[in-house]
This record gives structure tokens, sequence and C-alpha cells, in this order.
């Protein structure tokens, strides 16, 4: 199996890492694409955030969301997570025959939803259709170009030791919301997806601090995911407490059941923002005034010990290495 693309080399984890350096980074290989943050920044008197990501989440309707809003949400966070507005996008739609007319146009109208909110425009685009059974049922590539204000730099490179993490609220809705729906489980609760616009939400956690260091958004791979690539890019150290990092009851009970992590399932409307010390409490505070960040926390600290290792200290007082994603525990969740 060494020789093939496993399912696994889609779950934002190890193995897709290794894939991206191993193949696409190996040949590619140019400053800009080096620093391997969620989206380029270019420099066209004054600068550009660019990046672009393709969307094949099954079901394509599910608690909370839509194919549609996915892709514009997961477009537009990327441009947000390097400081941007988002202004432009583009849409690459693969259909497949037999997709019902009244599903496409409610993928759209989603779409058209979301970059409203987000302040962003469908400006260029391209559709396909593909022969039964050659794709399932719609798949969608998104672009985005944003701005960056003047004087901001956030890089999954910039983390400091003293540095404190904030999470935007509670991790794992997404990929339970979409399991459920996948696999027809009924919890007992009506759980929906957290898709949702950042953009707006970090506009103003700029305004109050221009110096945050890192911004990510904790989507494939999960929360657990997303802090080893920072440490790895910083070459820095995390500490977090998990009695810190909220999960909702019955994301906990299905992860449970299941024997899933809640740190490694994906989330789409989330953000963990790497901030100096003397700036947590104002950026926490501006984070909780907005309907995206009204559950923000302070779960932990980065550290100058164990450069790229993230340490959890657990419910119980122990103390955990919190690794990176290596296999995938859920197929096709964004």
């Amino acid at each position: 199996m060494e020789d093939k693309i496993l399912l696994a080399h889609g779950s934002g984890g190890k193995l897709a890492q290794d894939l991206v350096k191993n193949i696409f980074f190996r040949a590619l290989e140019n400053p800009l694409l080096a620093k391997l943050d969620d989206s380029a920044v270019l420099d066209f008197n004054g600068k550009l955030a660019f990046t672009t990501d393709s969307y094949v989440v099954h079901p394509i309707f599910f608690p909370g969301g839509d194919i549609g809003k996915l892709a514009v949400c997961g477009t537009t966070n990327d441009l947000a997570m390097s400081g941007a507005k988002p202004l432009y996008l583009s849409l690459g739609c693969v259909i497949e025959e037999g997709l019902p007319f009244k599903d496409l146009d409610r993928i759209v109208n989603s779409i058209k939803v979301m970059a409203d909110e987000a302040g962003a425009q469908i400006v260029t685009g391209d559709t396909k259709v593909v022969d039964l059974g050659s794709a399932d049922k719609i798949f969608i590539n998104t672009a985005g170009i944003g701005i960056i204000p003047d004087g901001v730099d956030i890089s999954g490179h910039n983390a400091r030791p003293g540095d404190w993490i904030i999470l935007s609220g509670t991790v794992g809705d997404h990929g339970i919301a979409v399991l459920s729906r996948r696999e027809g489980l009924d919890f007992g609760t009506s759980l929906e997806s957290d898709c949702a616009p950042l953009a707006g939400m970090v506009a103003d956690m700029i305004e109050v601090c221009p110096e945050i260091h890192s911004l990510r958004d904790p989507t494939r791979g999960g929360l657990a995911s997303t802090l080893n690539e920072i440490v790895a890019q910083s070459n820095v150290g995390m500490k977090i407490d998990e009695k810190e990092i909220p999960v909702r009851e019955e994301v906990m009970g299905a992860c449970e059941m299941l024997g899933l992590d809640p740190l490694y399932i994906a989330n789409e409307g989330k953000l963990v923002a790497i901030v100096p010390a003397k700036d947590a409490d104002k950026v926490l505070s501006c984070m909780k005034r907005h309907r995206y960040g009204k559950d923000a926390v302070i779960i932990g600290e980065v550290t100058g010990d164990h450069p790229g290792r993230v340490v959890m200290r657990t419910s119980l007082g122990t103390s955990r290495i919190v690794d990176m994603l290596v296999g995938e525990p859920l197929p096709r969740i964004c």
C-alpha cells in the first residue's frame, strides 16, 4: 500500500503532510509556498493573501449547512487566518449527471448568503458535468484573494514563548454533525455543524490587537493537528489544559461511543489565536462579544520547552503528548 494514495492521505494529519511535502512540495517548492500557511501572502504595493481549496463533503447537505456554505466559509476563513479581508472568490463546480436542479439551486443560494456575510464577491468560475458515477453529486473548488492591513504579520511561524493560546469555542461540532447524517446515527440531540465565516471577527480582533502572532482554523485533523502544525512551523512547544477545552456534551458522548477523540475532529467555524500575553485579555473580550466567539477561552500557552511538541494536562492531573493525527477517523468531512 506504500506506493498508492490512501484515503487517509486526505485527513489533514501526518499522512496528508507527507503527501504535500514529498510529492507537491518537492516538485513545486518556492519561497512563497515554503511557508505552508493557510494562504500565500503576496506583495503588490501592499500585501495580498491568496488561497484555494476543494470541497468533497459527503453528504452534501448536513445539519447546519451544505457543501456551498462549507466552500465559502472554508476559503474566506483561510484568508482571514492571514489577517486578510476577503474580497474576491472563484467558484469551480464539478457536477455529477443526475443532480436535481433544486439541490444545485439550494447550494448556490448558500454560496451567495455566505459570500455576502464574509464581504466577498464571486467574480469568476467554471462548471463541468461528468458522467453518473464519476463524482459524488458535486465537488466544489474555490480560490480567494484578500487584502492584509498594513503592519499585520500573522503566520504559523510567529508563535513565541510566553504567548497565550485562545480557542474561539467548542470543538468537534462539524465532524460529528456530518458523521451523524452520513451514517444515520441519532445521538438524541439537534447538533449542527459550526460552519461559519470568521473574517468579521478576525477584523475586530486585529483592530484591538494588530500584533496577533498566529491564527489558524482547526479544520481537517482538528485542534490537535492544528497546534502541532504551529509548533513545527515556529519551533516552539505548547502546554494546554484539557479542562479548558470546550466540548459539547453530545459531541463528547458520540466520541466516547465511537472511540474518537474530539481533539482530532474537524471544525469549520472555529479558530485558534496565538497572541502576546499582554494582549490576551482584550483579544478574548473582543471575541466573546462576537456571535462566533461567544464561547472563546484561553486553553494554554506557548513555551520554549519541548520544541515541536504539544503537551496537555489532562482532566486527571496527568500530562500527555498530543500528537499530529496520522490516520483518517472521519473521511469526507470537508
